[in-house]
């Protein structure tokens, strides 16, 4: 999967789907962008076909509603890094369950609660 980490997660997030070899993650840590705005940080996303993945629901859910067409949004409730990593591990293995992950994500949010709990739906 082609992945977007928003800044209010770790970069060891997209550090560590980079090393497995299976995904192209960034993080404005790694790639600039730190500061940005969440429009750009969409727009971004858009531009290079990345799915984002947030902890931001609320701000993000408000911006890609305005769009037309979109790679995906994963939202993932707060918590620790290593927290994190597991919730996106398990966000992953879902989709690729369900077949090729960038399809299905398109124009999708998946998002996973704190106990685990996954749901996907179209967004807009």
């Amino acid at each position: 999967m082609r992945l977007f980490v928003d800044e209010s997660l770790s970069p060891r997030l997209a550090i560590r789907l980079n090393e497995s070899g299976h995904h192209d993650a960034t993080h404005p840590l790694l790639s600039g962008g730190l500061g940005e705005p969440d429009h750009r940080v969409l727009a971004r996303c858009l531009t290079e076909d990345r799915v984002l993945v947030t902890q931001n629901a609320r701000d993000f859910r408000k911006l890609v509603r305005g769009t037309d067409l979109h790679p995906g949004l994963v939202i993932l409730p707060s918590g620790s890094r290593d927290q994190s990593i597991q919730w996106l591990d398990q966000a992953i293995a879902y989709l690729e369950a369900r077949g090729e992950p960038m399809p299905e994500m398109v124009n999708s949010v998946l998002e996973i609660t704190a106990d685990g709990g996954i749901s996907i739906s179209a967004l807009p």
